[in-house]
């Protein structure tokens, strides 16, 4: 399946839709979108992999090396929705304890912007 790539801005955080397959064919579009995304403030990006129907090693890097960006850079890397396959690989690999790992966008995007107002008053 063919690598797809949407990008959206919600809640001033940048999110990085990802489907099909990430690997070593794809994974240099998906490096390039992230530094792409993570040089603009806030540095900080959601990538949706629940579309991602397979993800390999060199994916797996991409991910990591765009993390140590975006935390030089002083901001993050959140990981949304990974289906079952995926998110087992993180945990195999030991990197579900270097990412944050949410069930979906929106509380990705809550950890990225943080609390509203209304919450920290």
């Amino acid at each position: 399946m063919e690598l797809s790539l949407n990008s959206s801005v919600v809640d001033a955080v940048p999110v990085l839709e990802v489907g099909g397959d990430v690997d070593v064919y794809s994974s240099q579009a998906l490096r390039e979108r992230l530094d792409a995304l993570l040089v603009e403030a806030p540095h900080s990006v959601v990538v949706d992999l629940s579309q991602v129907a397979f993800l390999d090693s060199t994916g797996l890097g991409t991910l990591v090396e765009s993390l140590k960006q975006a935390e030089e850079l002083g901001g993050t890397l959140q990981i949304a929705g990974p289906q079952d396959r995926v998110l087992k690989l993180f945990r195999i690999t030991g990197l579900d304890s270097v990412f944050a790992i949410h069930d979906s966008v929106d509380r990705a995007i809550a950890q990225v912007a943080g609390p509203s107002p209304a919450e920290s008053a």
